[in-house]
Formats: C-alpha cells, structure tokens, sequence
C-alpha cells in the first residue's frame, strides 16, 4: 500500500509531503503579487511641467495689462491669478502652490520691490504661492477663488503691517486711520485684491461652466 502511493507521488513529480501542506504552498505563490510603486508616469509629468510653464507665462503676460497701479505694489490686472486658480484646480494644491511660488519669484525679477529679505518672500513666493490653496476646493470655484486671494491678502497684510507702516497716512481712502499700520495695510491691500477677486471669480465661473477644467487632461 505505502509503495503504491510512493509511486503516484513519483509519477505526479509532487513532493512527497500531505496535501494540504503542498495546497497552503500553491496557494500563497498565486495570491503573492509584486509591489507596485504609484508614480506618475515620465509622459504625464512632463505634459504637467508643461502646462505649469504655459500658466506661468499667461500669468505674468496679464500681469502686464494693469488698470491701476499704487506706490508700493499692488495693482489691477486683466485677471492674471486666473490661469493659476485654473491649474491649481486642475492638477491640486500642491501642484498649485508650486506654480505659484514660481510665479512669485518671476514677478520679483519683473518688477522688483524689496526693503527686507522677509518682505521678498512674503510679498512673491509666499503671497502668490497662497494662490494654489484654491486646489484644495476643486469643486467649488468660487470658494476656492475666495482662498486662494485670502492667503495672498494675508501674506500681503502681514508684509505690510511690518515693513510698510511708516507710509501709514492719517487720511486712507478717504478714512480716517490716524496712521494705524494695521488699518493702512487692509485697506491698502484690500483696494485692489477685492477687485481682483471679482474679476477672478467671474472668469473662473465661465471656465467651470464650460468644462475647461478638465480639458485635455
């Protein structure tokens, strides 16, 4: 008898072991499979680059068509965050972000105002880097439009209260202020960032609306 079954595991070129033993084996020699890093892939990172260089460059051409323009910086533009707020939603905030702080640096060698190393980044890198936290509200435009210039107003309010507040006047806007650096920096901040972000908001609907978004992507 025992021959016998030596001889079938013979001609089956099993191992003479159990079956259940030889089963658990098959088993887990299937189910193993190789781990795959998620990496984007060279093709799509470089289409990503792409669009990243093209926002930036549409970004600092609008960035040249100005309806007004103040003494320390700050103007109104032909809505030129709009193709940052564009990329930002399309490929998220950390992308976003990124496009920014790039774009801050070129507007810092376009048009350069500096009084202080951290003045430099508030107002460029950080200021319109900000810019990409709209990536992290990619369903609703206008709320992350409204983050977006948020930030930048933020980091634009801080730089101002520090570095600008001997230029605080008595009369801002026709306010009295009585040279509050704090007051000076909002309404100074706020007189052309409110308009931008109407501006923006605006053309951010028509994009969503007409699924330019996610075109070509």
């Amino acid at each position: 008898m025992l021959a016998k079954e030596h001889e079938v595991l013979s001609k089956s070129g099993c191992p003479a072991e159990p079956d259940g033993g030889y089963q658990q084996m098959k088993a887990e020699s299937e189910t193993a499979k190789p781990v795959v890093r998620s990496e984007m892939p060279i093709r799509s990172r470089t289409k990503v680059l792409a669009e990243m260089a093209v926002v930036i460059a549409l970004s600092t051409v609008l960035s040249f068509v100005k309806f007004s323009i103040w003494p320390q910086g700050g103007s109104v533009t032909a809505g030129s965050m709009v193709p940052l707020f564009w990329f930002s939603l399309r490929r998220g905030a950390r992308l976003g972000v990124t496009a920014g702080v790039v774009y801050g640096m070129v507007q810092f060698f376009v048009e350069p105002y500096f009084v202080h190393p951290a003045q430099l980044l508030l107002d460029y890198p950080v200021a319109f880097g900000a810019l990409g936290l709209a990536g992290l509200f990619r369903t609703q435009e206008l709320v992350s439009v409204a983050v977006g210039i948020g930030g930048r107003f933020l980091a634009h309010f801080v730089s101002g209260v520090i570095f600008f507040a001997v230029y605080a006047p008595q009369v801002y806007l026709g306010l009295s202020i009585g040279g509050n650096a704090y007051a000076y920096s909002a309404l100074y901040n706020g007189s052309y960032l409110i308009p931008e972000l109407v501006i923006s908001s605006v053309l951010m609907i028509v994009l969503v609306r007409r699924h330019m978004i996610d075109l070509y992507k």
